[in-house]
This record gives structure tokens, sequence and C-alpha cells, in this order.
């Protein structure tokens, strides 16, 4: 029995402002632990966070009781002492475990021990992975889509509790389930439909507020999932009405349930367009293949270019064969040395699926027991594979730095991918239209920004020509950036930036130097004089006429750039006499 059913109002409790526990009933018989990270600034393949996260747990009393998912382990102590007030644990009959991620299993075992009864329910995969993580036997119920668990009826409200479970695979790890409460109309999605935002505002009460979190979320994790993302909102529509989506990050979308849906739909239906994808494969549950995984899928994105995530681990060879025949390019990661028969068979299955002169690329999994990434690199070359990008080495525990270089390998994968289209999408412009808009002219810029500290530090750069005044109170600027640059990613909300304007008598080497190609991780600072302590957002290069120092207020999403508009905090001239370079096109389909 839940011993505080009838609260209505956040309990919280605190320790020293960092880490909270938020309880509160949303739902006949059905109430949520929040388990509130209120200072995390990184997550998941390392994409920066401006307003923390959550890590949501749910409770269903029926006839039986069931407990979706758990917390992260840094919560143990706050997470048990809120689930002991509410619930008596010899009397929890199911943990329902969405996916195993750790900030949603790293209970499970502790869970486990004050009852060794408890049922856990989940698909065939995540069972599997429960099993490699706690070493204890359990029991165990698997579920597929279409199936129920009727945990009854409430003794007290009447209402029946028949869970219904839809498979999700890839949204996004491979064993992620959600449930749908007929008894409620709640559907428990874990990472889906998510945002990493940290308030004691249970629900999405404000969608301004939060839209760009929801939107940078799904840009980093559901994107490259986009396929998968289709076929999971194939399956919600047919459930009846849908009044709560209980993410497992963030507040509960209750307010503007279908909103939030239909935005899934547009932006997922919006990447699934056309025939040609990259089949980026990984291995769950090794290494860092994961995380690693969903960087280089993310930069995909970022180049308008589609991605398919492959788990070698649970896909069936007759699927695995077509979507790598199908691939235009395929991503490989390097695989344990001691690998058990069943992923021998899917790795066989895939070179078998490989075709002549296909593009292929490789990465470091950084497993502690790989194949060496040069045999497979030289395997791949034996086979008359095209080279898609230089094989990404991993020395050491992949911080934010080679999880960038990862971003930027991707997208240069999605521009080589989708060169004959946007080569296309130039010539199509009116001839008269392109050589009037060309007659627009800009200022030229370099726009910097930097990341991190010490080890962590890292920096990107671009030339820019697409700046404007936006605002007098507060000073205020946009920027266009196009969604394929590398430092979009630092361009986040919140986060800072510097325009450096170049003069009139003096821009060609920065010009020239910025606008050259990187390869992935380079250094762009490298031969350049900067001066990296008068401006918060970024380098100032030294042979600019001015810099503006800004923090990013807003993003506007057009079809292939972001437009940034930032609040300028600071800035000087370094020659009042000079004047702005200025850049002239003939044409606008190109800068």
């Amino acid at each position: 029995m839940i011993t505080s059913a009838k609260t209505s109002t956040s309990d919280m409790i605190k320790v020293e402002q960092k880490l909270s526990v938020q309880y509160k009933t949303f739902a006949a018989d059905s109430s949520a632990i929040r388990s509130l990270d209120w200072e995390r600034s990184r997550f998941d393949i390392e994409f920066g966070l401006r307003n923390g996260t959550t890590y949501n747990s749910f409770i269903i009393q029926g006839q039986k009781l069931a407990i979706i998912d758990t917390s992260h382990s840094k919560f143990k102590k706050l997470w048990f002492e809120q689930l002991l007030k509410e619930v008596n644990p010899e009397k929890i009959d199911y943990l329902i475990t969405s996916h195993t991620e750790p900030d949603h299993s790293g209970l499970i075992g502790n869970l486990l021990s004050l009852n060794p009864h408890i049922t856990v329910v989940g698909s065939k995969l995540a069972l599997k992975f429960i099993e490699d993580q706690i070493h204890v036997p359990f029991k165990s119920l698997e579920v597929k889509s279409g199936q129920y668990l009727d945990l009854g009826d409430n003794p007290t409200s009447g209402v029946n509790h028949n869970i219904e479970f839809i498979s999700a695979p890839n949204l996004h790890w491979p064993d992620t389930i959600f449930s749908y409460d007929h008894g409620t109309n709640v559907l428990y999605t874990c990472d889906a439909f998510g945002l990493h935002y940290c308030s004691d505002e249970f629900f999405d009460s404000n969608q301004k507020e939060i839209y760009d979190d929801f939107r940078f979320y799904y840009d980093c994790l559901m994107g490259p999932n986009a396929r998968s993302v289709l076929q999971a909102i194939k399956r919600i529509n047919k459930l009846p009405e849908l009044k709560t989506i209980a993410v497992g990050h963030g507040p509960l979308l209750h307010n503007q349930v279908n909103f939030w849906k239909d935005k899934y739909l547009e932006w997922s239906a919006n990447k699934s367009k056309g025939n040609e994808f990259v089949s980026v494969c990984y291995i769950s549950d090794y290494g860092y293949c994961d995380r690693l995984s969903q960087a280089i899928s993310h930069g995909i994105s970022k180049a308008d270019a589609q991605v398919q995530l492959i788990d070698l681990r649970s896909s069936d060879s007759q699927e695995l064969t077509g979507l790598i025949t199908e691939s235009k390019a395929v991503v490989i990661p390097t695989w344990p040395v001691n690998s058990d028969n069943d992923l021998k068979e899917s790795l066989g299955t895939l070179f078998a699926a490989l075709k002549p002169k296909q593009f292929t690329a490789v990465y470091d999994a950084f497993g502690g027991d790989d194949e060496p990434i040069d045999s497979l690199s030289n395997k791949l070359r034996e086979l008359g594979q095209k080279e898609a990008f230089s094989p990404l080495r991993v020395r050491n525990i992949p911080d934010p730095i080679i999880y960038q270089q990862f971003e930027e390998a991707g997208t240069d994968l999605g521009q080589l991918i989708n060169k004959k289209k946007n080569i296309a999408s130039m010539k199509s412009l009116d001839s008269n239209l392109d050589k009037a808009l060309g007659r627009l002219s800009g200022g030229l810029y370099v726009v910097t920004a930097s990341q991190g500290e010490n080890s962590t530090f890292r920096q990107s750069a671009m030339v820019a020509s697409w700046v404007s005044q936006a605002s007098f109170s507060p000073p205020g600027i946009t920027v266009a950036v196009a969604k394929d640059r590398a430092i979009e990613s630092f361009m986040q909300v919140g986060k800072g930036f510097v325009v450096n304007i170049l003069r009139e008598d003096n821009y060609q080497k920065m010009f020239r130097h910025f606008l050259k190609r990187f390869a992935p991780g380079a250094d762009r600072f490298a031969d350049v004089d900067v001066i990296s302590n008068i401006a918060n957002g970024g380098p100032v290069l030294s042979d600019s006429l001015a810099f503006l120092d800004c923090k990013v207020s807003s993003r506007l999403e057009t079809p292939d750039h972001w437009i940034i508009y930032g609040i300028v905090e600071n800035g000087s001239v370094s020659d009042l006499s000079c004047k702005t370079a200025v850049h002239h096109r003939k044409v606008a389909n190109h800068y």
C-alpha cells in the first residue's frame, strides 16, 4: 500500500541544493519520484546541459504494486528514503525496466536486495543486460509489443491498471520498451520525449521555457534514430487517449501532450526524407560504443543526412543484411576479441552484406579487449571498400574533445553523402533570383566559441558574413549558422560566443585560414594569434578590427541554418579609423 497516496503537493528532500528528490501523485494510484540533479553539466554523448537534469521513476498501485525504473546510483540514499516513505518494499510485485542505461537502472540491484521476490519486467535484451549488471539470479518476465501486465483493480479507487507494452528499440538504447496504463491513459517512455531540464515544476506548464531544451535533447539523442521514432509513434497512435507522457528526464508532459508528440513526428519525418542513409553500427553495453556511435550519428544528422543506428548484439541477420546492403555508407566499431557466438554471427553477416566500393569507416569502441583498429581498417581495404573518413582512434577514456572529433567526422560523412543532392539544390534556384539575392552584401567576421576547462577545454570557429544587429535594448545581434557547422553545437541557449570583426585593410589571412576545411578534431587556432582573457565566449583574434562578446538568448530554425540571437555583453574596437571588411557575392546559392 502507498502510505501517502492522497498527497498532491511536492515533498522535497534537499542535500546542499545539488541533489534533491521530489514526490508527487499525478494520476489515479500513480506517483513519481523525481531525482533532481541540479548541477549536472554534461550528459551521455557529452553534450552540455544548461539546466541540469532529472531521473524519473514511478509507482503504480493496482491490486498489485509496480515500480517503473529506478534512478542513478548517486541518488541511492535519497531515492530509497523517499521510496520507503511511500511503499513497503515487501509489497512490490514488479519492477518494469524501460531500459537499462545506468541513470535509470542504477539501483535495481539494491531494490532486489530489499525484496528478491520482485519480478523484473523488460525486453529480452534488457533482462540480459541486467543479468550482466547485478550478477545475481532474479525473477523475470520478458515482454514484447502488444503484451499486457494486469496489475488488477486498486482496492480504494477501483481503477484497473492494465499495462500494455510497446517495443521501442533505439529510443535511445536497443532494449527500450514503453508502458501504457489503460487505467490512467499514461504512457511511460523513459528517454523518449524527455529533456534535460531540472526545476521544481512537475509538469510542462511553460512551453516556451522548455522548448529549446526539448529540441536540443531530440537532436542529440532521438534525431539519429528518426526512423525508429516514426515506428514508435505509429504504435503510440493506436493507443486510446493519451493524457500524460511520463518521461524519464525532465518535467512530465501533461498540458500539451499532442504538441510535443507532433513535434517528434514533424522532426523525424523531415529527417527521414529520401532513400540514402548511413548505417552506424555499435555494440550495446560494450566499452564506450553506445556514446561514440551517438556522437557520429549526431554529426551525420547535422549535415541533413539520414542515419540508422544498428546494434550488432540485437539485430537479426535478415534485418542486418537489408540495412547494410541499402546503406550509402557503413560505420563499424572495433569489437571484443573474445566475442560471443551471437556477436560473431552478426559480424559475419555484416561483412557478407557489404557491397563493393561501399563507403566504410571504423572507430575504436575502447572496451579494453578490442580487435585492433588497424586490422579492421586493413580488412575493409582488402575488400575494396572506400574509406569514408580516417579511423577514429581512442587512446584514453573519451572526453568532450573526443566526442567533438567523432561528431565532426560524422558531419564530414554526412556532407559527403549529400554532395550530389546539395549540388542539385544549388542549381535548382532560378538564375535571375540567384543573382538578385546574391546582391545582398554583408561584413566579414570570424565567430569563435570555447567550452570546458583544463583537459576538457575545446574551442571552435567559423567564417561568417550573415551577421546583423537585431536589437537596441538590450544590444543584440543575430548570426546565421549552417546546421552542419562544427561550431553550432557550441552555440546553444545560455552559452557564449565571440564575433570577431575583420578589418578592410587586413582580412585575407584570417579569412583564408578559417575558411579552409579542417580535419575532425583539428585545432582551428593553430598558428593564429589570439587573446584569450578578454571575452567570456571565446578567443579574440589579435588581428581583428573589433570584437563582440555575446551570450545566446534564443535560436530560430530555418531549413538549413540556425539563426542565433545573442545579447552583446562586452566589446571593443582596436582601430576607430578602419572599416569592416565587406563580402560581395555574385550569386546566392553558396557563400
